[in-house]
């Protein structure tokens, strides 16, 4: 059986991914933990990842990392990672793609902490653009191939790959206009709702991660353990 290395639920983004994509096509796995317990987890996550990051996929002695060849070695081995119909197809792929290098706006000035609502500082113009960004790509995923999920009526890579972000835009209240739908239909999703679950029961704490979100805006409630 898989194993999936993760981290935290409150602020793994990357984590979420891999292990959302597995629970909504029902692939088993074991579920294994690795917080971000330091500053710097490199060298303690060295010892499962050649990056010293997560997700980590293990699989019968072979290391896959990064939640994109995670996503790319799972395609090989389970239908449903990406959508069947090749435009459909073709259109997630660029756009989890986008997602995997770009956005750096959002991320930097939104991170990700599932468990908050922050009212956020002004916005950058690079912000402006990413959000823009997404009203486009969520607009043309559903009005293209019909909704409610990004490319169809299946959850796919791609909305895996965007799962972080709804937790995001409903953290930071950001408005991706009519992209509202899929973001309050993916975060209906069972495993996005375990996820959230996950992440309200964590206790520990990471000083950098909640420095961070400190810097990002004045916090409007917390519905963490304490």
């Amino acid at each position: 059986m898989y194993v999936l290395i993760t981290a935290n639920r409150n602020y793994s983004s990357w984590s979420l991914r891999p292990w959302a994509l597995m629970r909504a096509l029902d692939i088993p796995f074991d579920d294994r933990i690795e917080p971000f317990a330091n500053l710097v987890n490199y060298d303690e996550f060295r010892s499962f990842s050649p990056t010293g990051q997560v997700p980590a996929l293990i699989d019968a002695g072979r290391t896959v990392y990064d939640s994109l060849g995670i996503t790319l070695y799972l395609a090989d081995r389970h239908d449903g990672v990406w959508p069947f119909d090749p435009d459909a197809r073709a259109w997630a792929q660029c756009a989890a793609a986008e997602m995997h290098s770009g956005f750096a706006a959002l991320r930097g000035e939104c991170t990700m902490n599932v468990g908050v609502r922050v009212a956020p500082k002004p916005a950058s113009d690079a912000l402006h653009r990413d959000i823009a960004r997404l009203r486009e790509l969520f607009a043309e995923g559903l009005s293209r191939f019909g909704g409610p999920f990004l490319a169809g009526d299946r959850f796919t890579a791609v909305d895996a790959f965007f799962a972080p972000v709804a937790f995001r835009i409903r953290t930071y209240g950001l408005d991706v206009g009519g992209g509202q739908a899929w973001v309050d239909h993916v975060l209906a999703h069972p495993a996005m709702i375990e996820w959230e679950r996950q992440a309200l029961l964590e206790s520990w704490r990471e000083e950098s991660h909640e420095a961070e979100l400190i810097a990002a805006g004045a916090i409007t409630a917390d519905y963490r353990t304490c």
